[in-house]
């Protein structure tokens, strides 16, 4: 059975669910909320009391201020919150794209609620040889959603990141909340996410194991690069799951095993 709640956080309220029964564990993305690791958390949840919520300002989740800027920072101060809320001092964290630069901030700033990171391609561009140019095509991104909407700014966004389009499977039309939610992403968020700079000094010293995940058919992926330095600056190897950037959604089983290896 599936529990759900709302909790309050400052600035706004939190969608949650949690399912299953064992040590904690909590699958996070952003801009993905819950139902996109519904998959997972229910193959995880035979073994595992897993956590899943939709990020502040995404699906059922409110903000006080709509205009507040999503930061990884603002995130991990949730995922801590969502700890308390659900009775666990600690967890271990998955933590898929934005939701993997999340769990990189809720390790530096609350480094004894973590057990295991599993940090699976976060798009970290400033430890890039060309973040500079990088950051710049973010900055078109989100001028094409200003001038042009959420569907261009998809595209360029889907491009950007590695993805041939003409390869790409024929998806349903968006709901309004997938429209709102996109909107969100590209206006409050994307910039956030992508400038944030981890602390590697922060992420080594504390007691939190952080695992840098790579999907094995990500290799033409921008975040198989990040996902690269990052394990080089941290001293670690990349560790392969299913899949691609979203293997854990289109492979959940499989996933599922990998993750129980990696965090077991």
């Amino acid at each position: 059975m599936t529990e759900t709640d709302l909790i309050t956080v400052p600035g706004g309220k939190l969608f949650i669910q949690v399912r299953g029964s064992g040590p904690a564990l909590v699958l996070t993305g952003s801009p993905m909320g819950a139902r996109f690791f519904e998959p997972l958390a229910e193959a995880m949840a035979g073994d595992h009391t897993v956590v899943t919520h939709d990020p502040r300002g995404i699906g059922a989740s409110t903000l006080d201020d709509p205009d507040q800027d999503s930061t990884p920072d603002l995130r991990a101060d949730d995922l801590a919150a969502v700890l308390d809320a659900v009775g666990a001092g600690t967890a271990d964290v998955f933590g898929s794209s934005g939701g993997a630069v999340t769990g990189l901030a809720l390790v530096t700033r609350h480094p004894r609620r973590v057990r295991t990171l599993v940090a699976h391609e976060p798009p970290v561009l400033d430890l890039l040889p060309d973040a500079a140019a990088r950051h710049a095509t973010t900055d078109e991104i989100i001028r094409t959603f200003h001038a042009h909407g959420a569907g261009p700014a998809f595209g360029l966004f889907m491009r950007t990141a590695g993805y041939d389009l003409a390869d790409m499977p024929d998806m349903p039309p968006p709901s309004e909340q997938d429209i709102k939610d996109n909107e969100r992403f590209f206006a409050y968020e994307l910039r956030g996410t992508t400038t944030y700079v981890p602390d590697i000094a922060a992420l080594t010293a504390g007691p939190a194991r952080i695992v840098v995940g790579i999907g094995a058919g990500s290799g033409g992926l921008l975040t198989h690069r990040t996902s690269a330095a990052l394990a080089e600056r941290l001293g670690v190897p990349m560790t392969e799951f299913p899949g691609d950037h979203g293997g854990f959604i289109s492979l959940a089983a499989a996933f599922a095993e990998r993750l129980r290896q990696v965090i077991d």
